[in-house]
């Protein structure tokens, strides 16, 4: 009996596929990649950065949203003179939670109270008519409420109603457009200056240095706010170096807290404020308003904000006569007296690690 031998084909190939044996049959040698290291832990980022963004966006249209649609007026101090029994009638008729009703002799009281910023407003009830006062330059809104009231008023007693513009911005821009868009300006004011020196000349070495840069962006960009104020939109004519100075005091209270965080913690705590400035700072200011016009919680975060107080400041110094300025001061003089803390325990720190390599 004769034995066979089979002897296997040769092996071929194409492509990827490999035949074997006699019969020819394919097998796919495509190698499976082998899986990313940290595929994982990359996923989970992307994850965490995605949910976090959007709660960011969340909490900026909260912060946003909220104030403005509850706004209104909130315990606004408003004037009334007039007969007893019309007094009483308005103080009946108006809800606490919106206003809060002072009584005075005559309408000579009434405007005194208003430039002292007692009240934002008042009216005058009379037998031939309504005289209302309003005071724009303490808050746009809150004025063109009180203005509806005495109109509402005056045809509730079938007469005519007066206004009387008791403290106004500039002739040139009578609705205080350029005081609504100061917002950004002094945050930028106090973010920008910051940012740029520490990319321009980086490392604690420069640090007094960019100290002196943020000083001086600040009386300079002030400068330049303030002439536009003046000359260019018009909504401010008093005095230019009062302004001035209150401006860059703003932007300095900005400015040193940035710049002593970022000394202290990098860019994470420069980010940390400058996140917290956007979401809470621009729309709790109530530079467009004023702060009786947002709800009482939200007003009194706004002005311990640096932008809320800096916006108070220049209400106060350039349409009252400095009336009302002590608060916002002590607000922007311990946001700065905290940023140059800040900064100068960065610098002890800088000058102890270069005396230690000296000593090495």
């Amino acid at each position: 009996m004769s034995t066979t031998d089979v002897t296997p084909a040769p092996t071929g190939t194409t492509g990827n596929t490999e035949v074997t044996g006699t019969t020819g049959t394919p097998r796919n040698t495509a190698a499976t990649p082998p899986p990313t290291p940290g595929a994982g832990k990359h996923t989970r980022r992307i994850a965490a950065v995605v949910v976090g963004l959007a709660a960011a966006i969340t909490v900026l249209l909260c912060a946003f949203g909220l104030p403005s649609a509850g706004g209104g007026p909130h315990h606004a101090p408003l004037g009334v003179t007039g007969p007893p029994q019309a007094v009483a009638a308005v103080q009946e008729r108006l809800p606490d939670e919106q206003w809060d009703v002072k009584t005075y002799a005559n309408a000579h009281a009434l405007t005194e109270a208003i430039h002292d910023r007692d009240v934002v407003g008042g009216l005058g009830i009379g037998a031939d008519g309504v005289d209302v006062y309003t005071a724009s330059a303490g808050g746009q809104q809150i004025s063109t409420a009180i203005s509806g009231l005495g109109t509402g008023l005056a045809e509730q007693r079938h007469v005519g109603a007066t206004t009387h513009e008791v403290v106004g911005f500039g002739a040139d821009d009578p609705h205080g457009t350029g005081l609504a868009s100061l917002a950004l300006p002094l945050m930028f004011g106090g973010i920008l200056p910051v940012l740029i020196l520490a990319l321009v000349a980086p490392g604690a070495a420069t640090l007094r240095a960019r100290l002196g840069g943020v000083i001086a962006f600040a009386l300079i960009a002030a400068a330049g706010v303030t002439a536009v104020l003046h000359y260019g939109t018009g909504t401010i004519d008093a005095d230019y170096g009062k302004t001035w100075l209150g401006l860059a005091f703003g932007m300095l209270a900005l400015g040193l807290p940035f710049l002593g965080l970022q000394s202290l913690f990098g860019q994470g705590g420069f980010l940390g404020l400058a996140v917290a400035m956007m979401f809470l700072g621009n729309p709790l200011s109530g530079l467009a308003t004023g702060p009786y016009w947002l709800p009482d919680g939200w007003s009194t975060l706004g002005q311990l904000i640096p932008m809320g107080a800096s916006g108070s400041l220049l209400r106060a110094d350039a349409f009252f006569g400095g009336t009302g300025a002590g608060g916002p001061l002590v607000v922007l003089g311990v946001w700065a007296a905290a940023g140059l803390a800040m900064v100068l325990v960065a610098l002890r720190r800088t000058g102890h690690r270069g005396e230690a390599r000296t000593r090495g």
